[in-house]
């Protein structure tokens, strides 16, 4: 059966490298993987989103519209933007914290999150909240938010995979010196996800 797993942030937080070890932990499961990025100025805080698919016999990497098992979202405003892809009874994982965007910066706007956190209360069946950002700093770092929100993706079970395979995935392509803190951010995003129901 095929699962379809967008994730979507801003530049700078990780999101390709989690939907590269959503892929590496389909393959070593045995089961195909197809992934797309969609990244817009990344490197200046632009949007990221990844399509990830695994199964069997998947020939497009993108993900239809109401064709998302999960979304991963790495903040508020991303969430919003992608809820497109959702499907009626998909789970949407987001972190609240929101990273203002350039313009908002520049013009002195005055996003706060709130407004779209609001927005997908009343809207998503399934949200989960996941706070992220006291996650990280309990790991140690604000670089471990995406394994974080993996943890709690792969705790819904929507995923296809469990545990004990997304691991291995850490294991496989984080580098040695990272490697505690990121299987540490994995259990304690899974410990979210079930605290949040």
């Amino acid at each position: 059966m095929t699962k379809n797993v967008l994730l979507c942030g801003v530049g700078g937080q990780g999101t390709v490298l989690a939907s590269r070890l959503i892929a590496l932990a389909a393959m070593e499961k045995g089961m195909d993987a197809r992934g797309a990025e969609t990244i817009g100025m990344a490197q200046r805080g632009g949007s990221v989103v990844s399509h990830v698919r695994i199964g069997q016999d998947i020939y497009s990497p993108m993900i239809p519209h109401r064709g998302a098992d999960v979304l991963i979202c790495f903040e508020p405003a991303e969430a919003v933007r992608c809820l497109p892809y959702l499907k009626t009874d998909g789970c949407a994982i987001v972190c609240p914290t929101p990273i203002r965007p350039v313009t908002a910066s520049l013009s002195g706007g005055g996003y706060t999150g709130g407004e779209m956190m609001e927005y997908l209360e009343k809207t998503v069946k399934n949200l989960v909240v996941v706070d992220g950002t006291a996650i990280c700093e309990e790991c140690g770092s604000p670089k471990v938010l995406n394994v974080v929100l993996l943890g709690a993706a792969v705790a819904s079970g929507l995923t296809g995979l469990t545990m004990e395979e997304m691991e291995q995935a850490v294991e496989k392509r984080v580098p040695e010196k990272f490697k505690e803190m990121n299987l540490k951010a994995l259990k304690l995003g899974a410990r979210a996800y079930g605290r949040s129901r």
